[in-house]
């Protein structure tokens, strides 16, 4: 390892061949190491927030919910609540009195306000440590008012973004079991954990409708209050982003007996395995929807394969750095690189557990550098010392790539252009060869023999 690793930090990595798999993982954050993660408060806020109609307040100081506002990014086709950022706004004051009757008017003049379809109310670092009781305060306003006032325990200090995730479910799991389920269909799946940052879940819906599947929730991608109360009476559910959303299946699956099945809808290989996971499943209800399901797949295939193989002349032998929020998108990103000619060299998650890491080991070349909760220096050293063309990460990771003089792809929060589905992976095979083929990098002389741009601290501190 180079000297710019932290000694505490080895633990966190491993290179793939070099010596038996052995990674630490789901840990706290190394104390000064910069890291890439969220708080408990981000996490939770991440999967709740695009359910359209709900009314997110936080309760705590206006920073946090400055900076969690419209984090997701994620779009409606019909209400816009979701996108206004609400917060009690606690002061000193509030900190050596309390602030509950503070939260509580705020509860019922922004109710009055929107008329929401419930509300998700969000605890801060401040409120755990003054003890505001914000379970009793949500009780009471809900009784009056008629609607769910549901209390998000996500206190930023209590772990990282994986227990947010974990709050958020908890929250969601009291609104589910509490709607009508009459005219459901028997061939009904939930999507979990597809956020709908530029529209795929409505291609992913789309799918589904051409397969004969009704989809009742979006859980929580254009997710609607109504659905989610109702979505106990699917009988499928399929989860993508399973550290986001794998704890609410395993909890609908315990209480209303509703099956979960893991899904990628990025990539070719994983969105066809996806479609024929769900046609398998209802195959006993639909005898002919196996055979939808392939006419589906061949369609969509038979217009992408050759668009894919015009850009793989140009893509072929390139090198691939990557670092995502969820491990579940590296597995379908090393495939889906595949299909391009290209090869990932470094691959890192902020929330991956030692199962997926170890998977992610078993699928990546020899000498892959894998890491799990990077930090900016860790990030730069890998890149330079695999020579990579193209980074893919989120908004914090940009910077670091565009200083180290390599191409970037923004596959989180902030992208506008979709990449699930098989339209998806055409998106996303255009923007990489977009990136990496732009003449720009002619002018960046990181590679001449014997020259080095900018040193690796001054890469990530400008």
């Amino acid at each position: 390892m180079n000297k710019t690793i932290l000694e505490e930090r080895k633990s966190q990595m491993h290179r793939i061949g070099e010596e038996p798999f052995a990674m630490a993982c789901d840990r706290p954050s190394l104390a000064g190491a910069v890291s890439q993660r969220a708080c408990v408060f981000c996490g939770s806020r991440v999967v709740l927030y695009p359910i359209a109609d709900a009314l997110h307040l936080v309760h705590g100081p206006i920073g946090c919910a400055t900076y969690t506002w419209d984090i997701r990014g994620a779009i409606s086709s019909g209400p816009q609540l979701h996108r206004l950022s609400f917060s009690t706004d606690l002061q000193e004051m509030d900190v050596i009195f309390g602030g509950e009757k503070k939260l509580e008017a705020s509860l019922r003049e922004l109710i009055s306000l929107h008329s929401p379809k419930a509300a998700f109310v969000y605890s801060t670092c401040i409120v755990g440590l003054i003890g505001d009781d914000m379970e009793a305060v949500c009780r009471r306003v809900s009784a009056d008012t008629g609607i769910p006032v549901l209390p998000v325990m996500s206190e930023g200090f209590k772990g990282n973004k994986r227990e947010g995730y974990a709050a958020a479910c908890k929250a969601m799991f009291r609104l589910v079991g509490t709607g009508d389920t009459t005219g459901i269909s028997p061939m009904s799946v939930n999507i979990l954990g597809d956020f709908n940052l530029a529209g795929e879940t409505w291609i992913v819906r789309e799918y589904f409708k051409r397969m004969g599947v009704e989809a009742v929730a979006n859980i929580t991608g254009d997710g609607r209050v109504d659905d989610i109360r109702r979505c106990h009476g699917a009988a499928l559910n399929l989860v993508q982003c399973s550290g986001a959303t794998m704890e609410l299946a395993k909890m609908m699956e315990e209480k209303y007996g509703i099956p979960y099945q893991r899904v990628s809808y990025l990539g070719v290989e994983d969105m066809a395995d996806s479609l024929y996971k769900v046609a398998d499943f209802f195959a006993d209800k639909d005898p002919d929807i196996k055979a939808k399901t392939v006419a589906l797949v061949r369609e969509e295939l038979s217009v992408l394969m050759p668009k894919l193989a015009e850009l793989r002349r140009d893509l072929e032998g390139k090198k691939v750095a990557m670092y995502v929020g969820g491990s579940f998108k590296a597995f379908s990103l090393i495939k889906a690189f595949r299909h391009l000619g290209m090869r990932v060299v470094v691959v890192g998650s902020q929330t991956g557990t030692e199962e997926d890491y170890k998977e992610l080991a078993a699928i990546s070349d020899p000498g892959t550098i894998i890491v799990d909760d990077a930090n900016p220096l860790e990030l730069a050293q890998f890149i330079k010392e695999k020579d990579v063309d193209v980074f893919v990460g989120g908004v914090k990771e940009r910077p670091i790539a565009y200083k180290l003089g390599v191409g970037f792809c923004d596959h989180n929060h902030e992208r506008k252009i979709a990449l699930e589905g098989f339209i998806g992976m055409y998106n996303f095979a255009k923007e990489i060869h977009a990136s990496v083929m732009s003449p720009v990098w002619k002018f960046m002389p990181r590679r001449a023999a014997g020259r080095v741009t900018c040193t690796t601290k001054e890469a990530v501190n400008g």
